[in-house]
């Protein structure tokens, strides 16, 4: 519009009549100066500019809405669309969700089950996703309802591709994970000494993991549980890895202890060779205990109850 009013600007000043000793040549000069602008146009070349602008138009970017606001939506379990996208494998959004979240503490919201989108990639064996959320700074630190970290649920699924993400991957916070017992007491190498990975097993020490940490709800070792599961193999590979045969349970039981009453005598054979003559009897609190509990069956109700009182009365 502007453009226009210049236009009929100019010819109004051209319009008026000429003065001076150079009215003649501005005269002369009129019909080209009129022939600019708008008017000069032609139609095909209007249709164009004006097509031009028409574009501009259409494909002008509308205002972009908070970017944050993805990801503060949360379902009823609690669980992000980071979450959800894991839940589903949808592993090209949770790729690009990832990306757009490098070291976003976004990355390590838990739903109501204390999970993390970590957690949820191993559980469902997703590497990719595993790797791209290490790499993107998650902390791979944080446990879910059953205290376990992601290492946690890799050695309990064997898992061999997340595990050995989460082993290379965060080399700092490494050595406190493998220290790290869950909720019933069970580090990493309880963990894979129970389902019998040997490879596992033999890796976790390598790195670091305390091959005589006890369990802490009954203090048994790796070399207790693999007597609890006559797994030959894995005693020997633990005592040649080193592990404490004398160690013993909060009971005061050795791995020799155990092999009593077992069927595989290969593994009684090797530990009674190994064991402190000390620790080969079994504890005398056992005894005992058995010769208290056939004093109370001996003992009738009214001499085992005599002495409970009920307001002050026998």
């Amino acid at each position: 519009m502007d453009l226009y009013r210049g236009t009929r600007a100019s010819q109004m000043d051209y319009n008026a009549e000429p003065r001076g000793p150079k009215a003649g040549k501005a005269s002369a000069n009129t019909e080209e100066r009129l022939d600019s602008g708008l008017d000069s146009l032609k139609e095909d070349e209007y249709n164009e500019v004006a097509a031009e602008f028409k574009q501009l138009r259409v494909h002008s970017a509308p205002p972009e809405p908070d970017a944050a606001e993805w990801k503060r939506e949360v379902t009823e379990d609690g669980d992000t669309f980071l979450h959800l996208a894991v839940i589903h494998e949808a592993q090209d959004i949770a790729v690009k969700m990832i990306e757009m979240s490098i070291n976003d503490p976004f990355l390590d919201k838990q739903n109501y089950q204390r999970q993390t989108a970590l957690h949820l990639a191993v559980v469902t064996e997703q590497p990719l996703v595993v790797e791209r959320l290490l790499k993107a700074g998650c902390d791979p630190t944080l446990v879910d309802n059953n205290g376990n970290t992601a290492l946690h649920i890799a050695c309990r699924s064997g898992s061999l591709a997340c595990f050995s993400l989460l082993t290379q991957n965060c080399p700092e916070q490494l050595p406190r994970i493998l220290q790290t017992p869950n909720y019933s007491g069970q580090k990493c190498l309880h963990l894979v000494s129970v389902q019998g990975y040997l490879c596992l097993v033999e890796s976790l020490i390598s790195l670091g993991a305390d091959i005589n940490a006890q369990e802490q709800c009954n203090g048994r070792t790796a070399l207790h549980l693999a007597v609890d599961l006559q797994n030959l193999d894995l005693v020997k590979l633990l005592v040649s890895r080193g592990a404490d045969v004398n160690s013993v349970t909060y009971g005061g039981h050795s791995a020799y202890h155990l092999t009593h009453g077992r069927e595989d005598s290969q593994i009684q054979k090797v530990l009674y060779e190994l064991t402190d003559q000390n620790l080969r009897e079994l504890p005398e609190s056992e005894s005992e205990d058995s010769e208290d509990e056939d004093e109370d069956q001996d003992m009738s109700d009214d001499e085992m109850y005599d002495d409970i009182r009920v307001m002050g009365q026998k």
